[in-house]
């Protein structure tokens, strides 16, 4: 009698999470996206750690370096430095360093100090009005995707899919996040950089169906996006243009994954897709799967018969474009580009 009152009550208690969640998605998913202001040179900045925390102080010189060469006053929240564990920190103590650094009015902009595991873990205890409320820049990626997510869904915020404080911050990183969060380019095109190694592009794109479409950005991890497909806390998939990345992947699980959103249906919502630079995305043993990643992409993604290619510097690549969620762009796979067709700020 104890075990079935249980396990009513949790059942009972999971729906009411998932149709508070639903329903809050349905309502605002029709209304404007949010944009935050743009940076200005002295202004105060956030540092945060949703998933994995950074307590070593050389990591933290290196992350905070940034902020003196953008010109930028930095805050660091309270419980990365001093909250339990010690890369762990308890969801209650990440939940509160995210939700103070919203809050607080003098922090304009929110950089996460690196990606990790746990992000994920906060999204159903997130109170979204208060975000909605101070829509302010947040950055990051990877394990940050599952926010990214959280906030384009339930609190209708653009957000920018871009390097964490420990990435290398190549020149073509440091300057792209420059331009686009200081508003120097309003509308921007994302495309590679144009350096090489020899005669060869360093960062090639290639064409899997040829076409431009347009539609709205969303995207990020690709680990990170399939495992919330199924909750209130996955992308609307529709009418968007859909940008996946990951790092160290082999080819068989990339196909796990997205064979999961083709049998999701996802693939038929989408406009268009980008595939980022996958570094060590190979196979490390013939007797498990033999196709290479370009096979699983093709597999996937040409019977589509929907604008694709592989190759955008983005995510888990020494070259990191900063890229807005959230709002509409022309994806155009001829020229390997994605272009915004309106202003990325307020």
């Amino acid at each position: 009698m104890d075990i079935s009152r249980r396990t009513f009550v949790g059942s009972t208690l999971l729906s009411l999470t998932f149709f508070k969640f639903a329903s809050y998605a349905k309502i605002n998913g029709s209304t404007n996206m949010l944009k935050p202001k743009p940076l200005k040179e002295g202004d105060l900045v956030g540092i945060v750690a949703p998933g994995t925390a950074v307590p070593n102080p050389d990591e933290l010189q290196k992350a905070t370096e940034i902020f003196r060469l953008l010109n930028l006053r930095y805050v660091i929240s309270p419980n990365l430095l001093r909250g339990s564990n010690y890369k762990s920190r308890s969801i209650g103590e990440r939940l509160d360093d995210l939700m103070q650094m919203f809050t607080n009015p003098e922090v304009k902009a929110i950089f996460c100090i690196r990606g990790g595991y746990g992000s994920g873990q906060l999204l159903n205890q997130i109170d979204y009005s208060q975000i909605q409320k101070n829509p302010k820049i947040f950055v990051g990626y990877s394990d940050i995707t599952a926010l990214h997510i959280a906030f384009n869904r339930f609190a209708n915020l653009v957000t920018y899919h871009g390097p964490v404080l420990l990435s290398s911050f190549t020149e073509y990183t440091f300057e792209n996040l420059k331009q686009i969060l200081f508003g120097r380019n309003p509308a921007p095109l994302i495309q590679n950089p144009k350096n090489k190694v020899g005669v060869r592009e360093s960062h090639p794109i290639r064409p899997i169906n040829k076409g431009a479409t347009e539609g709205v950005v969303i995207g990020g991890n690709l680990s990170i996006i399939s495992s919330l497909v199924g909750t209130p806390f996955e992308f609307n998939f529709s009418n968007s243009i859909l940008l996946l990345e990951d790092v160290g992947e082999e080819p068989y699980r990339i196909d796990r994954m997205l064979n999961q959103l083709r049998l999701a249906g996802k693939f038929e919502q989408i406009n268009g897709i980008i595939f980022g630079e996958c570094n060590d995305c190979t196979p490390r043993e013939s007797q498990v799967w033999d196709f290479s990643l370009g096979e699983v992409l093709d597999f996937y993604f040409k019977p589509l018969n929907k604008p694709a290619f592989y190759g955008l510097a983005f995510g888990h690549t020494s070259d990191q474009a900063t890229i807005p969620l959230g709002l509409k762009a022309i994806c155009d796979a001829d020229s390997g580009t994605l272009k915004y067709l309106e202003s990325v700020f307020d």
